[in-house]
C-alpha cells in the first residue's frame, strides 16, 4: 500500500516537472517581443536593449528556466514587470478567492451530482433517468460564458437578486461574500454537476453488468439494495476520479467565469498578465493551475487505491 502511494506521489512530481517545462516553453514561443509590449512602440532601441538585459532575455533559455524553477521551488515566483510587485504577494489573496469560488461550487455540485446520478442509475430507462440525461447533455453542450450571461440577465438585470459583478475584498463578511459570488458559483455548479452526474450514472451501470451483480439479482434482492450495497462501493473509484477531475476543472476552468464576472481570482490575474505580456505573472498563474490539477489527480489515485482493494494488486 505504501509503495503504491509513494509511486503515485512520485509520478505526480514527475508530471508537475513536465508541466513546468511546458509552461516555460509556451511563454518562450509567444509571438512578439516582450520588451516592446511592455515599454510600448515609442521605446528607443537602446531602451529596449537595456530592458531585455534587465529581464534576463539576453541569456540562454535553459539558464532562465533553471533559475525560474529553482526560485519557484523556494517560493519565489518573481517580480511582475508591470508594477514591480512580488508575484507571490499578489497572487496569494487571488488564489484564496479562486479556492473560495471553487469550494462554493463544489459544496453544491458534488453531493447533488452523486445523489442524482445514483437515482438515475436506480431508475434506468424511466422518465427521471431520461430527464436527467436530457438536462445534463444540454448543460454540457452550452458554453460556460453563455450560461453566465443568461444568469446575469435573469437574476441580476431582471430580478435584481444578485449583483452582476462579483467584486470581493478582504474584510467582506462571509455571508455577504456568499451572496456576491452566487452567480459565478451557480454557473460552475451547472457545468460540473452535469458531467459528474452522467459519469456517476455510467460508473454505476457499468458495475451492474458484472457477474456478482447478476447473482445478487438471481437471489431475489431488490434493485435499490443491489446498487447501494454491492454496485456503489465498487463504483466508488471511478466516481472519485470523476469528482477529482471536476474539482480540478473548478480551479483551472474558472478563467472565463472570473473574466465574465470580474472576479478577483487567479484566472482574472492571468488574463491581465497575458494582455500586458507580463511573463512572471503568466508563468506563476499557469504553475498554480498545473499544480492544482496534478495534486487533485494524485489525491484521486490514492483515494481510489484506498477504496478499491483490487487496485492494490497487480493484474
Amino acid at each position: 500500500m505504501l509503495r503504491l502511494i509513494m509511486t503515485r506521489v512520485f509520478l505526480g512530481c514527475v508530471t508537475l516537472f513536465a508541466v513546468t517545462l511546458l509552461i516555460f516553453a509556451a511563454t518562450e514561443i509567444l509571438p512578439g517581443d516582450v520588451a516592446s509590449a511592455v515599454l510600448g512602440q515609442g521605446a528607443t532601441p537602446e531602451t529596449l536593449a537595456a530592458f531585455r538585459i534587465e529581464l534576463g532575455l539576453d541569456r540562454p533559455a535553459y539558464v532562465r528556466y533553471l533559475e525560474w524553477l529553482t526560485n519557484a521551488l523556494q517560493g519565489d515566483l518573481g517580480i511582475a514587470m508591470t508594477n514591480k510587485r512580488e508575484v507571490l504577494a499578489t497572487i496569494t489573496p487571488r488564489l484564496y478567492n479562486t479556492l473560495f469560488l471553487a469550494g462554493y461550487a463544489a459544496a453544491i455540485a458534488v453531493p447533488i451530482a452523486i445523489i442524482l446520478g445514483i437515482i438515475a442509475a436506480i431508475n434506468e430507462g424511466k422518465w427521471i433517468d431520461r430527464a436527467a440525461n436530457i438536462l445534463t447533455l444540454g448543460a454540457i453542450s452550452v458554453p460556460e460564458f453563455f450560461i453566465a450571461y443568461i444568469l446575469i440577465l435573469v437574476f441580476a438585470t431582471n430580478l435584481g437578486w444578485f449583483p452582476s459583478l462579483s467584486t470581493v475584498y478582504g474584510d467582506m463578511g462571509f455571508w455577504q461574500k456568499i451572496h456576491v459570488v452566487a452567480l459565478p458559483a451557480l454557473t460552475l455548479t451547472m457545468l460540473v454537476m452535469a458531467h459528474m452526474l452522467r459519469m456517476t450514472r455510467a460508473s454505476v451501470l457499468a458495475i451492474m453488468s458484472q457477474p456478482y451483480i447478476e447473482m445478487a439479482f438471481l437471489k431475489g434482492l431488490p434493485r435499490r439494495r443491489v446498487i447501494l450495497r454491492h454496485a456503489l462501493p465498487n463504483a466508488a473509484a471511478p466516481i472519485i476520479s470523476v469528482v477529482a477531475l471536476n474539482l480540478a476543472y473548478l480551479i483551472v476552468g474558472v478563467v472565463v467565469i472570473e473574466v465574465v464576472f470580474v472576479y478577483p481570482g487567479v484566472g482574472q490575474y492571468m488574463v491581465d498578465g497575458v494582455s500586458k505580456r507580463d511573463l512572471p505573472v503568466i508563468q506563476a498563474c499557469a504553475l498554480v493551475f498545473g499544480g492544482a490539477f496534478v495534486l487533485l489527480n494524485t489525491i484521486a489515485d490514492i483515494l481510489a487505491i484506498l477504496v478499491n482493494p483490487r487496485l492494490r494488486h497487480p493484474r
